[in-house]
């Protein structure tokens, strides 16, 4: 494999180093409605565009979640960061996840807001036509964020979310990473893991809720911790922003309450 440099943005010079991922809809701008109100003096967040994404749209590779924990790996090297956190955004946060196989000894804490489990997540036949043949119809993508944000969420908004995704993805790509993050069943490497992990689920969100982190998140890592957000679905950078900064953000900041430094 050729090496690769994510594309990438810095946001603060903190001494607690965090990568920001996103997840199958959006690239790095799917964090842009929280960067305003990060905490900067504490942490340093560097939010990244994986393969096929943003500034990475034209970028080969397998598109998955494994080839996407060892670019973070090869960033954090370019960085000079030797231990950093990780918050990842439904399916960043299975690259989240993939990062305590791959490198758990450099791993400080893990966020994961509506995380797609490390066992995947088991579609139905109606849903995974829905979902596979979302790269290339925006309908199916505006049908998916509508459901999964509880049908409450206007339609302008619903179509701003399909059209940033539709303008930061590249539509081959898009469809090779459904395979990735919703048939790949890593845990039984991670299971055990003993890097605290943070779930924030949106109780809007019927796919990825409070009792699916409970099943998997919750009873694999004996370090676990569960959030969830009475206002928010799937998105809640999006929906929710402050709530999601003050989850994470104490979650993040209690690494030098445990030695973690």
């Amino acid at each position: 494999m050729t090496s690769f440099t994510l594309p990438h943005e810095l946001h603060g010079e903190g001494a607690h180093k965090v990568f920001a991922v996103h997840g199958w809809f959006a690239d790095r701008s799917a964090y842009a409605a929280v960067v305003p109100d990060l905490d900067v003096t504490s942490f340093q967040y560097a939010l990244v565009d994986l393969r096929g994404y943003g500034r990475a749209a034209d970028a080969q590779g397998s598109w998955t979640t494994g080839e996407a924990a060892l670019d973070l790996v090869e960033l954090a090297d370019r960085l000079g960061w030797e231990r950093f956190s990780v918050v990842g955004h439904s399916m960043g946060g299975a690259v989240a996840q993939r990062l305590l196989a791959v490198a758990p000894q450099r791993l400080r804490r893990i966020a994961g807001v509506s995380p797609v489990p490390a066992s995947g997540l088991a579609l139905p036949p109606e849903q995974w036509e829905l979902f596979a043949d979302a790269g290339h119809r925006p309908e199916n993508r505006r049908a998916i964020i509508d459901i999964t944000t509880g049908g409450r969420r206007p339609d302008a908004w619903l179509d701003r979310m399909v059209a940033r995704s539709l303008a930061v993805s590249d539509a081959k790509a898009f469809r090779a990473w459904l395979d990735s993050w919703a048939l790949d069943d890593f845990h039984a490497r991670v299971e055990g893991a003993q890097v605290p992990a943070l779930a924030v689920a949106g109780a809007l969100d019927p796919a990825l809720s409070a009792e699916v982190m409970r099943q998997t998140w919750m009873a694999w890592y004996p370090r676990a911790e569960l959030a969830e957000l009475p206002c928010a679905g799937h998105y809640a950078m999006d929906e929710t922003p402050l709530e999601v900064i003050r989850a994470v953000e104490d979650f993040l900041r209690a690494d030098g309450e445990d030695g973690g430094a």
